[in-house]
């Protein structure tokens, strides 16, 4: 391990404070850019002349380049050192938001997006080694309250942001935004941020990337084209085939090698191994629902763009009241009872979306997704804790890599799935009837975690140890220098 001397010299922005601003801009513009094109897709199908579904495989190019960049991001971070790595992929995903800004047709805009997924992909991992590096482990319960505000709540504020910029002025605002605010982050990165270079144990395991970052990019594209061009398509067959061949190619080759690029072995732990589960299903969920109820506002009830984001804007007041929720029960109840019966009332509020009628009715439609929020939120933010409270440090890395790519997975299976629910009906199919049976589906896949959750641990989370620490911290010290 190595880390770039550092000089003294005045500056009224410290290293912490320069992690937090850097890393919080960075996961805000890769959150909101998750979910701020939904309601647009029925306005840029239509700008560009295409089919909504076919104004699909802008998200589809996003989340299938994001999955090609999870696998590697842990071992580039480590090898070239975290800021240069963060930085650049930071400098390329604002390049690439201006990219798709000026994009003339929707090939020129998937590409751009594609290219803002293999930047967006290294962000989440190589940031959090960044914020684990700069905070000892007993700053990081406190700092996780301030810093879940980003990441869970950028993806609930993206439709009605959305819906606003694209009914205002257009949706090629929805990528300009970004502009500034990476460049200001980037900046201020190259002056506050410190390099660090963990070093790796051993050779680049060119096996398990040749198997698993293609069979991932296949997975995930088959999973977003299958629903609009046919599964039985020899693109989407294909890449569903040899998809999955070289995923559990990979999955025996990362069991087998002494230093693989995934490290699989941590699915075997019973908490890692099922929030890891949870993952999968309350992404699905999640990134389903807000894929199809924007799309159930427009094009079957005739709403604007902004009236379909700001039916899902309530779910953001409810995710900021989960962090608070999660903090004063976790301790007290554990991550079993917390978790399990906030599973099942989130498929209850998302069956509800699905019922006739209540779709019409704009106060219940904010209820229940402020109702969402809240407790969809506080499930996942306990299964993220509880998920990694045993993971050793060095682990650390690795264990958030692959929990970010069955995230991933997750919600590109939550949209295939979705698409493909309204695709089925036909493309004469008219009314609520489809997207209402999406909805149904997203709530049948977070009543499948609800059943999941069972088995995390029931004891409350021990708190660290802070003598301990602060004090094999300050031992360590003089050592250091």
């Amino acid at each position: 391990m190595t880390t770039a001397p550092t000089r003294t010299r005045p500056s009224r922005l410290s290293p912490k404070t320069a992690v937090v601003l850097v890393y919080t801009a960075a996961m805000c513009m890769n959150g909101l850019d998750s979910t701020i094109v939904n309601p647009a897709l029925y306005t840029i199908a239509g700008d560009f002349g295409r089919p909504v579904p076919a104004a699909n495989t802008v998200e589809t190019a996003f989340l299938v380049a994001l999955a090609l960049a999870l696998p590697v991001a842990g071992w580039l971070g480590d090898r070239y050192g975290t800021k240069r790595v963060f930085l650049g992929a930071l400098a390329v995903f604002t390049t690439a938001s201006a990219a798709c800004g000026l994009a003339p047709d929707l090939p020129a805009l998937v590409v751009a997006r594609a290219v803002q997924g293999l930047a967006g992909g290294l962000l989440t991992p190589v940031g959090m080694t960044l914020l684990f590096r700069a905070f000892p482990p007993h700053e990081r319960a406190k700092l996780s309250k301030v810093l879940i505000v980003p990441t869970a709540l950028m993806p609930a504020l993206g439709p009605p942001l959305g819906g606003f910029l694209t009914q205002h002025l257009s949706w090629h605002w929805l990528f300009f935004v970004n502009v500034p605010i990476g460049a200001a982050a980037v900046l201020l990165g190259v002056i506050g941020l410190r390099e660090h270079v963990e070093g790796v144990p051993g050779p680049f395991d060119r096996a398990g990337f040749w198997l698993a970052t293609p069979g991932l990019g296949l997975l995930t594209y088959a999973l977003g084209f299958g629903p609009s061009q046919g599964w039985t398509q020899p693109a989407v067959a294909v890449s569903a085939v040899l998809g999955v061949l070289l995923l559990a190619a990979a999955v025996v080759h990362q069991l087998r090698t002494p230093e693989p690029l995934l490290k699989l072995r941590l699915l075997t732990g019973r908490a890692y191994g099922t929030a890891s589960t949870l993952a999968v299903l309350t992404a699905a969920g999640l990134m389903g629902v807000l894929f199809v109820f924007p799309l159930l506002y427009q094009d079957a009830l005739g709403a604007s763009a902004l009236d379909a984001g700001l039916s899902v804007f309530p779910e953001a007041v409810g995710l900021m009241l989960a962090s608070q929720v999660v903090d004063r029960l976790l301790p007290r109840i554990g991550p079993r009872r917390l978790a399990a019966p906030a599973l099942l009332l989130a498929a209850a509020v998302f069956a509800a979306l699905a019922v006739p009628g209540a779709a019409g009715n704009a106060w219940l439609v904010r209820g229940l997704m402020f109702a969402i929020g809240l407790v969809l939120g506080t499930a996942v933010l306990t299964v993220q804790l509880a998920g990694f409270e045993d993971i050793a440090p060095p682990d650390m890395g690795r264990a958030m890599g692959l929990f970010q790519i069955l995230r991933t997975l997750g919600g590109a299976l939550g949209i295939a799935v979705c698409a493909g629910v309204i695709g089925g009906h036909g493309t004469a199919a008219t009314g609520p009837g489809p997207y209402r049976a999406a909805v149904w589906v997203t709530s049948a896949l977070v009543a499948v975690g609800a059943l999941a959750a069972l088995r995390l641990p029931k004891a409350p989370p021990q708190p660290p140890p802070f003598e301990d620490e602060e004090a094999g911290e300050g031992a360590e010290a003089p050592a250091a220098g």
